[in-house]
């Protein structure tokens, strides 16, 4: 840090309960650590909750958004589904953060970065859907966080990414193919409007997907990057992109 003010990333963070009976917000510190470090911003956790912020305040304030993973899933109704037991948990203080500063962004051209969940919601936000679980999906891999295992070994590289021949992704990593980790429940079922798929694994599972004629760094991966971010040479790339997309956004805007 040289003494100049770094471009603000806002990383949404998830809600959570401490010691059974704390309400908290927070974010992993590999979320933080990726923004400091491989993006070259100033991470700040959102509260993602109705009740504390507002989407205008946040794209005040913020220069950029990380939209993390989480254990909660989008509500279905946010894609006009009935709720099932397989669609699991939710947290609907996140879809009412979450899905309207994503239109929002793409409409003003503020970038953000997209992670699992994140990812997911860009798709929902611009009208897509979801499946519930992709391990029930004929022909398709448990993609799935290992339920054992230290947790290098749980965010250990266990699949193939293949992009779109010359498309952003590709030309982005400098490569048509990459290996990553996996720890996702859900996934795409129909993209939504915009919504480009630049990347799939070996059993067809989109994994990279950017948003059509947007005027900002909309880029979002289904895997989790922000592990080992500063030297994965994967991750890298992804986080410099999106560091450099959100100074870019704070120089334009004094």
């Amino acid at each position: 840090m040289n003494g100049t003010l770094r471009p603000v990333v806002g990383i949404i963070g998830n809600s959570h309960v401490m010691n059974d009976q704390y309400a908290i917000h927070a974010a992993g510190l590999i979320n933080s650590t990726a923004v400091a470090e491989a993006a070259g911003c100033l991470p700040l956790i959102v509260p993602a909750d109705p009740r504390v912020v507002s989407v205008p305040e946040l794209m005040a304030r913020c220069d950029g958004f990380l939209l993390t993973g989480g254990r909660p899933n989008i509500h279905p109704a946010e894609y006009g589904e009935e709720e099932t037991p397989a669609h699991g948990a939710f947290d609907r203080n996140r879809d009412a953060i979450t899905l309207p500063l994503i239109r929002a962004c793409v409409d003003s051209g503020q970038p953000f970065l997209g992670i699992c969940r994140g990812f997911q919601e860009v798709n929902v936000a611009m009208g897509g859907t979801l499946h519930p679980e992709i391990r029930d999906l004929p022909g398709r891999q448990n993609h799935r966080m290992p339920p054992e295992g230290t947790i290098e070994e749980q965010f250990a590289l266990r699949h193939a990414v293949r992009f779109t021949p010359d498309g952003v992704f590709h030309r982005l990593m400098g490569t048509p193919e990459v290996m990553t980790n996996t720890l996702h429940g859900q996934g795409i079922c129909r993209p939504g409007a915009r919504i480009v798929i630049d990347g799939h694994a070996p059993d067809g599972t989109p994994e990279a997907i950017y948003v059509k004629d947007a005027p900002g760094f909309t880029l979002s991966v289904q895997w989790h990057p922000e592990w080992n971010a500063a030297n994965d040479p994967v991750s890298r790339p992804l986080f410099r992109a999106f560091g450099q997309a959100v100074a870019d956004w704070a120089t334009k805007r004094g």
